[in-house]
């Protein structure tokens, strides 16, 4: 039994295996965007990134304390590990975003759009969320718990209320 087991388990390994190396070789190369932006690892604090257009941008394990991004479209951004400290992301678009681990204590997210977003992982300790929309974004539960305590107002741009998207009851 533990034989058939391990038959099987190392063709599925090869099956993946073969699966990747024809992906690989079908593949085109990348191209380079234009204006592809990336701060990894990088000190960013205090800069003015307000109502620009930054979709794609690499953000990760970038300390952006008091940063300003508000109004600006952050779509599919990556902002993995990131200390937002005392950021504005007010009025933002960050739908599609990767936002794990990130540090948000203190910013200020009212009005800003998550549809889609990664936040898992994230601490959010003394945040303003009115309005936000937060529709299909992953969350802890825990937190969709304390946001929903005070979830209150509607997106200005969705039309969808905090507590909605939140699914709070």
């Amino acid at each position: 039994m533990i034989k058939k087991l391990l038959k099987r388990l190392f063709y599925l390994a090869l099956a993946f295996l073969l699966a990747g190396i024809w992906i690989l070789l079908d593949a085109k190369p990348a191209v380079a965007q234009d204006k592809s932006v990336n701060y990894t690892h990088t000190v960013v604090s205090d800069r003015d990134f307000s109502n620009e257009d930054l979709v794609g941008a690499v953000f990760a394990a970038a300390d952006m304390r008091r940063t300003d991004f508000h109004g600006s479209n952050l779509e599919n951004a990556m902002f993995t590990q990131g200390k937002l400290i005392n950021a504005d992301l007010s009025g933002a678009n960050l739908s599609g975003a990767l936002m794990d681990r990130v540090v948000f204590d203190g910013s200020d997210l009212r009005n800003a759009i998550f549809i889609g977003t990664v936040m898992s992982s994230s601490s959010f300790e003394n945040t303003k969320i009115a309005g936000a929309d937060f529709t299909d974004a992953i969350l802890d539960r825990y937190q969709i718990k304390l946001f929903c305590e005070k979830a209150e107002g509607v997106n200005p741009v969705t039309g969808v209320s905090t507590r909605e998207s939140l699914g709070c009851r």
